[in-house]
């Protein structure tokens, strides 16, 4: 038997496959903006962090003018310009289907901005399996643990009836820090070494397995542990 009632999931990179669009959105506001270059690696690293964070991050030089700016020009991109397509990881559906048949609460974090998540739930017609969600925009960003914090408040789910699902090192400090459990899956942003180094209780390499190691819980993770240290 599961010892979860609260299963937590990240958005970008963990359920939706956005990776290829926050890229080309970011580029495309970079480049109208005339602001240096910065690699497809570097624009991946800062995914999952809150807008202001990621861009910090890329221009730690830049002023609040020139980071509003880049702000802006992005959302606009992402959000109507850029028609780079974005859909759910194959699976995902019928993963939180049965998720929810099963009894499970699930809830979403998610350094998206809340206008992008509001946007993007009613399209792809999961809303409906979450009980809750934050946004890195009304709360703080990964890996500060408070929009996690706030989700178990609201639920009133207790930190070991909690597991964090992230395909981030942002998620699984954030869940670190909060006193969750971690799963992580590798088919997300953040390579498997990198988020080995965080220590989550399991990893997975494909939506199939993350169905089977929520399913069998301790038994499938102990089969395959592959980011847990020891």
């Amino acid at each position: 038997m599961s010892p979860y009632k609260l299963i937590v999931f990240d958005w970008d990179g963990t359920l939706m496959d956005s990776e290829a669009r926050i890229v080309a959105s970011m580029r495309s506001a970079i480049h109208d903006l005339s602001f240096p270059f910065r690699e497809d690696a570097q624009l991946r690293n800062v995914i999952g962090l809150g807008l202001p964070e990621a861009l910090a991050m890329l221009y730690p030089e830049g002023d609040k003018v020139m980071k509003n700016a880049l702000v802006e020009r992005y959302r606009h991109y992402y959000l109507s310009a850029d028609l780079t397509p974005s859909q759910l990881f194959e699976g995902v559906e019928e993963l939180l289907g049965k998720l929810h048949e099963q009894g499970y609460l699930m809830a979403i974090a998610t350094g998206k901005g809340r206008s992008g998540l509001d946007r993007v739930l009613p399209e792809v017609g999961v809303a409906h399996y979450f009980c809750t969600s934050r946004c890195a925009d009304e709360t703080a960003s990964k890996p500060n643990p408070r929009m996690l914090l706030e989700i178990m408040a609201q639920t009133q789910a207790r930190p070991e009836e909690t597991l964090m699902v992230g395909d981030t090192e942002y998620d699984l400090l954030m869940a670190k820090y909060a006193g969750t459990d971690a799963l992580a899956v590798s088919y997300g942003v953040h390579e498997k070494t990198r988020l080995q180094q965080c220590g989550p209780i399991g990893c997975v390499d494909s939506v199939t397995a993350l169905e089977g190691w929520l399913s069998a819980g301790p038994a499938y993770a102990a089969r395959n542990a592959s980011c847990r240290h020891g």
